[in-house]
């Protein structure tokens, strides 16, 4: 069994820039809490306004006049196969750092570092079959040759949250390393361990110097460092909040930016699916990670006929869901990460029912565990979609069940939404459910579950981001387009 004793980083006084581990100039710190005995177990450094000055004169150094951006893909791909090595060599302390950190049960935690590194190597093939040079026709007056080329984007923050810390960070500095990008990993103050440990295995790779370096960093520094004249680009997984005001910085100094933002996702159930099939379907989709999934089902929405039949089914599901210490093997739902997003969260449960809704199950704090970020997986009955909690992201195991007529209410219901990032429908019918998939407006969908995999695309239509991360598609974003205008193609390319 894994543990906290594993998630212990080897320079928690140091921040790896430029490629040397360097100490900070000021005193602050990030103190490291676990959710699910609300005790600090360690501290790492906190960069500060020198920090990011110096990290960005390392990264902009090693794109403007180091070889990672003039190496073949293939070489950069020999480099990236070497850091999944060295992270997957560290992967049982990944995993325990992730429980740690965020309260992530064992069953979901066992193996994911380990796991999550093959980002690296997925990309770096992808790499080494680019078409980062494309001959076309040309039909300019001077050329009969046009070379339309990917060259990499420049200098990379990559900005990571905290429920996903390793996964966040990875689906970002693997396509930007394939392009030729050099990086600024920007963890989350809550959860610094992993970012630690990428560059510890970063280091033992071999990377050249400020190829990736790593800058923890409070609101203050790292809006210096997404504002930074030297960064080309900022990539963030977070907030829609936090994700606006990162989109206004970006275009008012014309900085590319890409965005997995928050979302409100409906799982639509068709009439065809049964009530007592709904619940246990249902229930996982809602209580993965405590809830603190963007892509989670926080809003069920069910045919009005039956619809107290699909209430009891989810509610009981949800209940039975086993709640305690992430180390269990029989535990399925661990803690909330942090205390004020107990708070948060918490606070739905009263606004819910001043709004009109109807607990069904939930609501409170599980009376048998008095200490932890615990909070019972809670459903609203009787809700209507214009309440907080069906329009709000919540964050947490609380979802709104919400009656329609016909498909084409329940689609209009789905829809409106200031988000898009996922959602689902439950039905036998492959084709209905294609059918609805076409007509939400979501950059994400999954018939009879949430399906996630990074080798296709992933992100969100309207305030749940833009850009996508993942697959192919994902890679784009880490790139400028120029054409070059040729009498002829040039002898590397003919």
């Amino acid at each position: 069994m894994i543990g906290q004793a594993n998630a212990q980083v080897a320079h928690p006084d140091r921040l790896f820039i430029g490629g040397r581990w360097i100490p900070v100039e000021g005193s602050a710190r990030f103190t490291v809490t676990n959710p699910a005995t609300e005790e600090a177990f360690g501290e790492v450094v906190a960069a500060g306004a020198p920090e990011v000055e110096r990290a960005v004169a390392a990264a902009r150094k090693a794109f403007d006049e180091g070889p990672w951006p003039r190496m073949s893909a293939a070489e950069r791909a020999t480099y990236m196969r070497a850091l999944s090595q060295a992270l997957q060599r560290r992967g049982a302390a990944l995993d325990s750092a992730w429980i740690s950190q965020v309260g992530v049960p064992i069953w979901m935690a066992q193996g994911s570092g380990a796991g999550t590194a093959g980002l690296l190597d997925y990309y770096a093939g992808l790499a080494e079959a680019y078409p980062f040079e494309d001959v076309r026709p040309s039909n300019g007056m001077m050329s009969k040759v046009a070379v339309v080329v990917r060259e990499p984007v420049g200098v990379v923050a990559a900005i990571a949250p905290w429920n996903g810390p390793l996964a966040s960070l990875l689906i970002k500095l693997a396509p930007a390393l394939a392009t030729g990008c050099t990086v600024i990993l920007k963890p989350a103050p809550e959860t610094p361990l992993e970012a630690f440990m990428l560059a510890e295995a970063a280091e033992e790779a071999g990377f050249p110097e400020g190829v990736i370096n790593l800058l923890p960093a409070d609101r203050e520094a790292s809006d210096l460092l997404i504002r930074h004249p030297g960064v080309d680009k900022v990539a963030f997984t977070g907030s829609t909040e936090v994700g606006l005001h990162i989109a206004q910085v970006c275009a008012g100094r014309m900085a590319r930016f890409t965005m997995e933002l928050g979302g409100k996702s409906a799982a639509i159930v068709l009439d065809d699916f049964e009530p007592e099939a709904m619940g246990p379907a249902l229930a996982p989709m809602i209580t993965l990670l405590c809830g603190q999934v963007c892509i989670n089902f926080s809003r069920v929405l069910v045919p009005r006929a039956r619809k107290d039949a699909y209430v009891e089914s989810l509610a009981a599901a949800m209940a039975a869901t086993s709640i305690g210490d992430p180390l269990d093997a029989n535990t399925m739902m661990g803690p909330l990460a942090m205390a004020r997003h107990h708070a948060k969260v918490s606070s739905y449960f009263d606004k819910g029912v001043a709004e009109g809704a109807r607990i069904a199950t939930g609501g409170r704090r599980p009376p048998a565990l008095n200490s932890g970020y615990y909070v019972e997986p809670t459903v609203f009955a009787d809700a209507t979609n214009d309440m907080a909690i069906a329009q709000e992201e919540i964050f947490g195991p609380v979802t709104a069940v919400i009656p329609y007529d016909s498909v084409e209410e329940a689609i209009a219901i789905a829809n409106d939404s200031q988000f898009g990032l996922s959602g689902g429908v439950y039905t036998h019918d492959t084709d209905r459910a294609y059918g609805v998939a076409r007509r939400i407006r979501t950059g994400h969908f999954t018939q009879n579950g949430r399906d996630f995999d990074l080798t296709n695309p992933f992100g969100g239509f309207k305030k749940s981001g833009v850009g996508r991360e993942g697959g192919p598609e994902g890679i784009e974003p880490f790139t400028e387009v120029k054409t070059v205008f040729l009498p002829q193609a040039p002898s590397v390319l003919a």
